[in-house]
């Protein structure tokens, strides 16, 4: 299994065609369920096509740009795409 620490404690595992990151926490934070894609504004608008929302214009983060999709049922998740190192060669 291929794996690459991006920034101290932070380490990223390939886990084909995936990725699952781990991050340091002080305890206080949740987990959460990250989509990653290549071309963010192309997958928003296919998204969008098929019905998904987005909350808000996409930012730029220090992992990549990122934006959070409305699901059905109101489940947000976050979707983005990686500007940190990757496991899988990207």
């Amino acid at each position: 299994m291929g794996v690459v620490e991006d920034h101290p404690g932070w380490l990223i595992f390939a886990l084909p065609p995936s990725e699952v990151g781990v991050h340091p926490s002080d305890g206080s934070t949740q987990h959460q369920i990250c989509l990653m894609c290549d071309h963010l504004e192309q997958t928003m608008a296919e998204l969008r096509a098929k019905g998904i929302e987005f909350r808000g214009e996409p930012e730029e983060e220090s992992f990549g740009i990122k934006t959070t999709m409305v699901l059905p049922g109101g489940v947000e998740i976050l979707l983005y795409e990686s500007r940190h190192q990757s496991p899988l060669g990207r």
